[in-house]
């Protein structure tokens, strides 16, 4: 049961798109809400609190404060109140479940038990707010009314399902061409390789580097017979200079944000002074999503945005001191980890510029949180009127709502244990979101990725629908055949591609029934308190749980079974099953090894043979492996629209 109370005159942000499961609207009064405070709940002892997307901390989200502002901070640690997303669902899960929405697109906060108060306090700076409570038998059947509201999950093609890599500093078509090379040297399967900001022409969106890549057209071509699709990045700010087509449009128009005089706001990202787009116009959505015609016409049909917070150097309002201090901030992670926040977010630029918001003229901070959310909204439109069937997108910021056009990735986190453990509780969330297609920089953005986490993070991403291998500019680098043993890596991506049958089938039923993907246990054992307190184990689709090695140095790990189940082990050519009963079992898991388990009365359908790329996958030609049982599976073309 869902009802909506309406506070104020809310913003419209386009989350909740079928209201026809509601019970109830209730006009509140702005004189009803007490000061700031929206809502408050004393909870139980034993009571779970889940949800709240992308945020730092565990499934269960007790013990902390969060601040729902989409922040750009490369610097990932526990202490951070906000990351890059927006997503204020979350459910208290107890005697009497509550599923409750906060639908604002300005600054959230989320007290949720902090010092053992026992409270969970929602905080709103903006008395303009729609705010959704859900009723229902549990968790799971709370996210699934809730999934239902808020729309289909965006569905990408088969091949965003393969593995992919990628890194910040492959210039020219020379170090992909090594890439793809070195990858098929070692026999490790391939379908992607993304492309960063080299690409462009001095980072200028919606252009090509000819003297880094000639012929793109015909280079993008040569890829795709090759089974690799390129996937490029496209940034939120517009260049500003006379020539640059995208720009001399937008200026025309009237398509830009304003700043305080009215003329358009100037802030510096990567090609300098830029001019963002004011996504919150349909004009400019509609512009802004056909610019992509100018890659899709090289035959691209997958991108990445970045950088929509969206992210600042320094403004017209600010001082150039802070371009210099985010580039040391870079360079220096124990600089900046002793500040409060990132200097890529100034909030005092925030305060100087403008959008028009329904017809009239709002701060940028008032409606922050949704400005991430409407580039995934503007490029997915676009980009589906463009290629008429389905494209990759995923994005760095985000808004419930936005799952319906793109996915995303947790942005960038550095290379650690930590930051494992982090992806697998941010995989939960976010499933109850909407974001079902999403997944982290594997093996960490930042830092040094040693050969023991490579290969511990990708036997986790094995089952996430994104699985990229993503580093920065600086760092160590982490594709797979640049360490010893190649074929252990071999061995762990191979397991990804046996089961892709498997993970397609699953990703496109929950998508297709507004379900989820990945789940707490508690959300299917809701009355077994270990399934509920369990933090480290993830179940993927109707039939399998996966229970990661998360921690370095471990080869062994033990793990909860709330019930009988098959444990399967895979060495990269075989897989052997082996009968558990319920209850607590120690695993031994070497490095080159993935083992995971089928549910009691389930079974995984895998390829029978291993491919160098989605392109040569067959579908249809499977086996089974777990209980003997009946299996439905989900079977297309992996292109069409839906």
């Amino acid at each position: 049961m869902i009802s909506c109370q309406i506070f104020g005159n809310p913003i419209e942000t386009g989350a909740v798109v079928d209201e026809e499961h509601l019970v109830s609207y209730e006009k509140v009064s702005e004189e009803s809400l007490p000061e700031t405070r929206l809502f408050s709940y004393e909870l139980d002892q034993k009571d779970i609190v889940y949800g709240l997307g992308e945020t730092m901390g565990g499934i269960n989200k007790r013990g902390k404060s969060y601040v729902s502002y989409n922040t750009d901070d490369p610097h990932h640690r526990q202490s951070m109140p906000s990351m890059y997303g927006a997503h204020n669902f979350f459910i208290i899960d107890g005697k009497e479940p509550k599923g409750v929405f906060v639908d604002s697109p300005a600054r959230v906060t989320f007290h949720v038990d902090v010092n053992h108060s026992g409270v969970v306090e929602v905080i709103v700076e903006s008395a303009d707010v729609k705010l959704y409570t859900i009723s229902g038998d549990g968790a799971y059947d709370i996210t699934r009314q809730f999934l239902n509201i808020i729309g289909r999950s965006f569905i990408p093609p088969l091949w965003a399902f393969g593995y992919g890599q990628s890194r910040w500093g492959y210039k020219n078509h020379k170090d992909i061409d090594k890439v793809v090379a070195e990858y098929k040297k070692v026999d490790i399967p391939l379908d992607y390789i993304c492309l960063d900001i080299d690409y462009m022409d001095r980072y200028i969106d919606f252009t090509i580097n000819e003297k880094r890549f000639p012929n793109m057209k015909e280079y993008v071509e040569e890829k795709k017979k090759e089974g690799i699709h390129l996937v490029p990045i496209i940034d939120a700010g517009v260049k500003v200079e006379p020539g640059n087509e995208t720009y001399e449009v937008g200026i025309s128009n009237g398509y830009f944000a304003t700043n305080e005089e009215g003329g358009p706001f100037h802030a510096a990202v990567w090609p300098g002074m830029t001019h963002f787009p004011d996504f919150f116009q349909s004009a400019t959505r509609e512009w802004f999503g056909s610019e992509y015609h100018k890659l899709t016409d090289l035959g691209f049909e997958g991108f990445w945005n970045d950088m929509n917070e969206p992210s600042i150097f320094y403004s017209e309002y600010s001082h150039k001191q802070n371009k210099i201090d985010q580039i040391l901030d870079f360079l220096m992670p124990s600089r900046a980890e002793k500040k409060e926040g990132s200097k890529n977010n100034s909030y005092h630029d925030y305060k100087h510029f403008y959008h028009m918001v329904e017809g009239k003229r709002r701060n940028h901070h008032d409606v922050h949180n949704l400005f991430g959310g409407l580039m995934i909204r503007a490029s997915g439109e676009g980009l589906s009127k463009l290629l008429n069937k389905r494209y990759l997108l995923f994005a760095r910021s985000s808004y419930i709502g936005a799952h319906r056009y793109g996915g995303i990735w947790t942005g960038d986190n550095h290379s650690s244990f930590e930051m494992l453990q982090q992806n697998l509780s941010h995989m939960a969330s976010l499933n109850m979101c909407g974001f079902l297609y999403s997944g982290a920089d594997t093996g960490g953005f930042g830092g040094n990725c040693s050969r023991e986490l490579l290969l511990r993070w990708l036997a986790f991403s094995d089952f996430t629908p994104l699985m990229r291998n993503h580093s920065a500019l600086g760092t160590k680098k982490q594709e797979c055949y640049r360490y010893d043993q190649p074929e252990d890596f071999k061995r762990i991506i191979a397991l990804r591609y046996r089961l892709l049958p498997y993970l397609y089938s699953e990703f496109m039923k929950a998508a297709l029934n507004k379900d989820m993907y990945m789940k707490p246990l508690g959300f299917i054992y809701p009355n077994d308190e270990k399934a509920r307190a369990c933090e480290d184990q993830l179940l993927v689709g109707e039939g399998i749980m996966i229970a990661p090695i998360l921690e370095e140095g471990r080869t062994k790990r033990k793990v909860y079974l709330p019930e009988e189940m098959i444990g399967v082990r895979f060495d990269g050519d075989h897989f052997a099953e082996k009968k558990f009963a319920a209850g607590e079992i120690e695993i031994d898991v070497p490095l080159n090894e993935v083992v995971f388990f089928i549910r009691k009365d389930h079974k995984v359908c895998i390829a029978n043979k291993l491919v160098k790329s989605t392109k040569d996958l067959n579908l249809r030609d499977v086996k089974y492996l777990g209980y003997d049982v009946e299996y439905e599976q989900y079977k297309d073309d992996g292109e069409s629209k839906l």
